[in-house]
């Protein structure tokens, strides 16, 4: 009875043990190699916890997940700070931008290897030569005198005639954080970051989504970068879009369908 026994538990053990496997979500949704590494490019105006929504969400999935800091300097030093930190990972990367994000990834991956998919979330996706803020769109909450939506502050070692920009606050409220409730809003305007007057004029460098495949979602209620510019970006990309019903922070609106976007590109990487 006893040798039965024995027998029995272990074949009830290699059965068990098949069946685990064969549910194992790393194994089922990446069989040729591990997760990539997502990397989450936050924009101006914010800092890296407008992504802590869908970074919580990610790392429930079991993504390895990092969120740099976006200096929001100058275009071109910014990318290079965000290529810099890319060269320290190893394995597949999937490269994620919110608004000016957007530009900064858009040269950031330009001739890395291990960047196998762009995704822009209510972001710029710039050409050569091209720099933001004529890409925010006629009807932008941006393309109204300076003086109107920007409180402007020097800085340090600035160079001549520039100067940070920060938004007024109800550009703020009203416009960048359209479709949040009035009272969170009003809890983020303090602690914005602000972009420098020269950033939004540094032409871009050689996209990188000329050569990577990449993914949009398009916020349809977004005062910022209209819909209408999105669009026209994301088609000239290339990219897959996803339109979901939420303003520019549709990040922290909407994280569920922003990181359902995120996770279908990380399932292309093979």
């Amino acid at each position: 009875m006893s040798h039965h026994r024995t027998r029995f538990l272990a074949v009830l053990g290699a059965v068990l043990a098949i069946l685990l496997a064969a549910v194992t979500p790393a194994a089922a949704s990446y069989p040729k190699g591990p997760k990539p590494t997502v990397v989450l490019v936050h924009g101006a105006w914010a800092d890296g916890s407008s992504w802590s929504k869908v970074t919580s969400r990610l790392i429930d999935d079991g993504y390895q997940v990092r969120v740099p800091p976006n200096p929001l300097r100058n275009l071109t030093t910014d990318a290079a700070t965000i290529r810099d930190f890319l060269s320290t990972l190893s394995g597949p990367i999937v490269l994620v931008g919110h608004s000016y994000g957007g530009a900064v990834i858009t040269n950031a991956a330009t001739g890395n290897p291990n960047v196998k998919a762009l995704v822009y979330v209510d972001a710029f996706a710039p050409a050569a030569g091209e720099p933001i803020f004529p890409l925010a769109g006629a009807d932008s909450a941006l393309a109204v005198p300076p003086e109107n939506v920007f409180d402007s502050v020097p800085y340090p070692g600035a160079p001549a005639g520039d100067v940070d920009l920060y938004l007024k606050h109800d550009t703020f409220v009203k416009s960048f954080a359209s479709g949040m409730p009035r009272s969170q809003s009003e809890k983020l305007y303090p602690a914005q970051r602000p972009l420098t007057l020269s950033a939004g004029f540094t032409p871009s460098g050689t996209p990188a989504w000329t050569t990577i495949p990449s993914w949009y979602v398009l916020g349809t209620r977004d005062l910022i970068i209209t819909p209408t510019a999105q669009n026209f970006m994301a088609t000239r990309a290339h990219s897959a879009i996803t339109r979901i019903p939420a303003g520019h922070l549709g990040l922290l609106t909407d994280p569920g369908p922003v990181t359902k976007v995120i996770e279908k590109a990380t399932h292309t990487v093979r």
